[in-house]
């Protein structure tokens, strides 16, 4: 029976498995909120960007699992589920740490591909691509902008989706309610952020984990002593 400042130490690592359950809902909800929204926009963005997101979604539910091998540990005073727990921490923390790394990266390039890719869409949307008009049509009502810089990507053909519907004169886009603002700037401020919600939660949880890593440690050292003794 461990005693002493080691009792503390086991009553922490008891309660931050708790906090670490409640932490893997969060991951597993952020994740989910931020795939969500990327997938939506799948026609302009691929599947690249999505990853992060899946990566945090996966890391909390194995959390739970890992939160067993802690609380368990720490209430049976079992050296052997200690320190699987802080193996299996050591590896979420540098899952977590690669997923908020990845997310800050990606952010730093979306500004040249997305661009490529509103341009690309712009394009084949005057071809008549059914898919490119239903997509970037959703883009310009969604986030009340128009063309890729602004309404002079459509060379005077402006769509009726750069304007509120409610406006609509003759199922045409008034000039003087057309969306000044174009889609390029607004959309990869909206992708920024979602990303910076990953990175965010990601490095922010992972140095939280390494106090868990600590006191197991300080545990399993605590509960090997008493093994040596006995």
């Amino acid at each position: 029976m461990v005693e002493g400042g080691m009792r503390c130490i086991k009553l922490l690592l008891f309660v931050f498995n708790l906090l670490f359950v409640l932490a893997g809902i969060g991951l597993i909800g952020a994740g989910s909120y931020v795939q969500i929204k990327l997938t939506s926009y799948n026609d302009f963005l691929g599947n690249q960007y999505t990853g992060p997101g899946i990566l945090l979604i996966i890391v909390g539910v194995i959390i739970f699992g890992i939160a067993f091998f802690g609380c368990c540990g720490a209430v049976k005073e079992n050296y052997c589920l200690v320190m699987t727990f802080a193996v299996l921490l050591s590896i979420i923390f540098i899952l977590e740490i690669a997923g908020g790394i990845a997310g800050f990266v990606l952010k730093d390039q979306l500004d040249k591909e997305v661009k490529e890719v509103l341009n690309k869409k712009i394009e084949d949307y005057k071809k008549n691509d059914t898919a490119a008009i239903q997509a970037f049509d959703e883009l310009q009502k969604e986030f009340e902008c128009c063309g890729v810089m602004d309404k002079n990507d459509w060379k005077g053909n402006i769509p009726n989706s750069c304007c509120p519907e409610d406006t609509l004169i003759n199922n045409k886009c008034p000039p003087t309610k057309v969306y000044e603002e174009g889609c390029d700037a607004k959309f990869i401020s909206w992708i920024q952020d979602k990303i910076l919600i990953i990175g965010g939660i990601g490095i922010g949880l992972a140095f939280v984990q390494i106090v868990g890593i600590c006191f197991s440690c300080c545990l399993a050292r605590a509960i090997r002593k008493e093994y040596e003794v006995v």
